[in-house]
């Protein structure tokens, strides 16, 4: 742990993805304006740098969104992970969405979308999308398959190495990075942040920036913010929702004894599956499991001691409370269920031959994580005091390392940057307010 300095213009709370790309990003913004240095941040963390849900995440980079602004933060998520795909873990493999014709709507919106805003996909349907998953994977059963697309820029990332890259980012531009600093409270004067309360002693700042994942609703009452929140939808109608509901996340890994490979021998592309009218059915007691299929995978690399595969499932409502620490694989009350190894290792064993009977394979280990989601599941990025800037993800964060470069414009004196203009708290009450999506999922 370093030392706390007493006073410092940019404080950044939360050393994870977004905490760490935004002093990264904000440090060469103010030099290239000649207003500063990284000398002027401060980022803490409780604990260590990616000690919370970035450090645990499965790495997916993609863009398979219904909410369409997404698409333009994704691409620029793209290039943050391109400048240096060495030193951040960036494999980029693709990513690949499959799905049946029910969506086949939903897949050319997005797609349309996506290529306006300079991310590049493809889409196939009907037989041209069973040609294609069988070009990639020959044991790919495609018999409910309608409609699927590829994202040429997405890819995966492993979550140590992208950690570690991005805080040498952050100190090759003079950014303090200190480790087992907890914020414990703020002092407000005139609605402006002057001070804030760690555990160490206090630290006068001129901005605050807060990405502190799962632990956002404790910042967020620290701030004498509401807890209950009148959400107006764009047809005129309104509902009341918690600002803050939190879910249980469901991945896990499954070895592999002969190479995870694409039929020309290449590393594959992530890849994401909801069969919204087809059953899972339990591989090993022929008892359906779910009325529809909802898995994602990948290469294992870096989570895995041997090779194997990565993914998971669509995560558990827990509520507007949930016992935060402690965190992650160290908390009994939020492992996986029992009976995600059978649901997971069915639906893989079901969508390609090569995974059937692997549910002896599944690695047997503690595997548990938490998110705090936003009243629509769409991500709040917006001032919620004239100095203190608020990244609250709502789980989506690891992919989403160019939000970081946005917001350092931002900080740095844009006076507008019109990819967060979509993310403000303020649609909430300005009629903004995201609406459903056509998937079973909270993440699409």
């Amino acid at each position: 742990m370093g030392v706390l300095p007493e006073q410092t213009t940019y404080l950044v709370i939360g050393a994870g993805v977004h905490g760490l790309s935004t002093a990264w990003h904000l440090a060469m913004e103010l030099r290239a304006r000649g207003k500063g240095s990284g000398d002027d941040i401060v980022v803490v963390d409780k604990t260590a740098p990616g000690a919370g849900a970035t450090g645990i995440a499965c790495g997916c980079v993609r863009n398979f969104y219904m909410t369409e602004p997404m698409h333009a933060l994704m691409r620029h998520s793209a290039d943050v992970w391109m400048s240096d795909p060495i030193r951040l873990g960036f494999q980029q493999v693709g990513y690949i969405s499959a799905g049946e014709e029910n969506q086949q709507a939903d897949y050319e919106r997005i797609v349309a979308n996506q290529n306006a805003v300079g991310y590049h996909s493809d889409i196939y349907v009907g037989k041209d999308a069973k040609k294609f998953l069988k070009s990639i994977w020959p044991d790919f059963n495609v018999d409910q398959v309608g409609v699927c697309h590829f994202e040429q820029p997405s890819g995966y990332a492993g979550t140590r190495q992208a950690v570690a890259g991005m805080a040498e980012k952050c100190a090759e531009q003079g950014v303090r990075v200190l480790s087992g600093i907890e914020v414990e409270g703020y002092d407000v004067t005139n609605g402006q942040i002057t001070k804030v309360r760690t555990s160490v002693g206090e630290i006068a700042c001129d901005v605050v920036v807060i990405c502190v994942g799962a632990w956002i609703g404790k910042h967020w009452q620290m701030l004498g913010q509401p807890m209950k929140l009148d959400c107006a939808y764009p047809d005129g109608g309104t509902a009341e929702k918690d600002m803050w509901t939190y879910w249980r996340l469901l991945e896990g890994e499954v070895y592999f004894d002969q190479p995870y490979r694409t039929a020309d021998d290449k590393d594959p592309p992530v890849l994401h599956v909801e069969l919204m009218n087809t059953p899972v059915i339990n591989e090993q007691t022929g008892e359906e499991m779910d009325d529809h299929l909802y898995v994602y995978w990948k290469n294992g690399a870096e989570r895995m001691d041997r090779p194997g595969i990565q993914g998971g499932t669509i995560p558990i409502r827990i509520g507007p409370e949930a016992a935060v620490e402690p965190y992650g694989h160290a908390n009994d009350t939020y492992q996986a269920d029992p009976w995600f190894p059978d649901y997971m290792t069915s639906a893989m064993g079901h969508l390609m031959a090569r995974f059937k009977g692997h549910r002896r394979k599944f690695r047997d280990r503690r595997n548990g994580g938490i998110g705090a989601f936003t009243p629509d599941n769409v991500p709040i990025f917006d001032w919620v005091l004239p100095n203190a800037y608020m990244i609250a993800d709502s789980n989506h964060g690891f992919k989403l390392a160019g939000v970081g470069k946005l917001v350092a414009r931002l900080l740095a004196g844009d006076n507008r940057v019109s990819e967060l203009e979509p993310f403000t708290y303020a649609r909430f009450a300005e009629g903004r307010t995201f609406g459903s999506s056509n998937s079973h999922c909270p993440w699409v």
